[in-house]
């Protein structure tokens, strides 16, 4: 007869070994998804676009900064970066750095909170129960306002910013922005982080540049009420991360949360949003980095997705 203890002890021995797995090893199992989109006009030549997000940098990480550095081999056309790329307030020079071969391509950038902010420690069980009450960040599930942010390290961001721009990368901050890229011209329109409400979608308002040949919207944290707006503005793409994918899955089951008010069935990879009569196409990044606090991904690799927009169909 089995030991009373065998059964617990066996429970744990997999725990411990989950853990290990997720902690030693997949969360620096680097990836790269592949997605095409149909968005150009009929006729136009596909676009190349890489979209990098939630980097969470942190200095000595240098596994991370080499693949990096090693994204720049796609030689894409255009590089999106959806935010949140410092965990560590050290970190700006290690970031600038492991994109450096990228700046070199044209981009477009916003930021997420942690771009401003420094991490603090965090119970996992507080993103349970933000997905059983609807409160996420400083957005409570009725629409209204959470408290700032307070006693937060304050992250040197305008050292990442001024690096991205004098690469030239447009800065989408509540802002919008045109790129040539050969014979396609290019509308972009961003919004800073709606997770800490930083979002001014009234500032870039009143749709695409209809003489553009396509128009992309960018933001970090999906929120329901950014979505809605680009699309309902029609914008046929809209790019965004911040999820990390759920970053702690359940095999053949998926995300536990979403840490924003998208639900889990899009909280990574491409889907389709619907809003004021119009459809779009998103893509949600699961991101290549996490929480320095929480180092950990289980069914849920690190990622960079290339994302190769292609013609409409006639």
């Amino acid at each position: 007869m089995r030991p009373l203890y065998a059964v617990p002890l066996g429970i744990a021995a997999t725990g411990a070994a989950c853990v290990a797995y997720a902690a030693g090893y997949e969360v620096r199992s680097f990836r790269l998804r592949r997605v095409s989109v149909p968005v150009l006009p009929v006729g136009a030549r596909p676009l190349r676009v890489l979209q990098l997000s939630d980097i969470h940098m942190v200095n000595g990480q240098g596994k991370k900064q080499q693949w990096l550095r090693d994204l720049a081999a796609l030689r894409p056309d255009l590089v999106i970066n959806t935010g949140d790329n410092l965990s560590d307030p050290e970190a700006v020079p290690q970031t600038l750095d492991a994109l450096g071969p990228l700046l070199d391509f044209p981009g477009a950038y916003v930021f997420g909170s942690n771009d401003y902010y420094g991490p603090v420690p965090k119970s996992p069980t507080r993103y349970l129960g933000a997905m059983l009450t609807g409160d996420h960040g400083m957005n409570r599930a009725d629409g209204t306002a959470r408290r700032g942010v307070t006693g937060a390290i304050h992250n040197p961001w305008e050292e990442l910013r001024d690096g991205f721009d004098r690469a030239g990368w447009l800065n989408l901050t509540n802002a919008r922005g045109r790129l040539k890229i050969e014979d396609l011209d290019l509308d972009f329109a961003g919004v800073d982080d709606p997770h800490i409400r930083r979002d001014r979608y009234a500032e870039i308002a009143g749709g695409p540049d209809q003489a553009a040949d396509v128009s992309i919207g960018v933001v970090h944290a999906p929120y329901l009420r950014v979505l809605d707006a680009f699309t309902a503005d029609r914008y046929p793409l809209v790019l965004a991360g911040h999820t990390h994918g759920g970053q702690l899955c359940v095999p053949f089951y998926g995300a536990l949360v979403t840490n924003c008010d998208i639900d889990r069935r899009r909280v990574k990879g491409l889907s389709r949003h619907s809003a004021g009569g119009q459809r779009s196409y998103l893509h949600v990044s699961a991101g290549c980095g996490t929480n320095r606090y929480t180092p950990i991904r289980f069914a849920c690799p690190p990622e960079a997705t290339l994302l190769t927009l292609t013609a409409r169909e006639r």
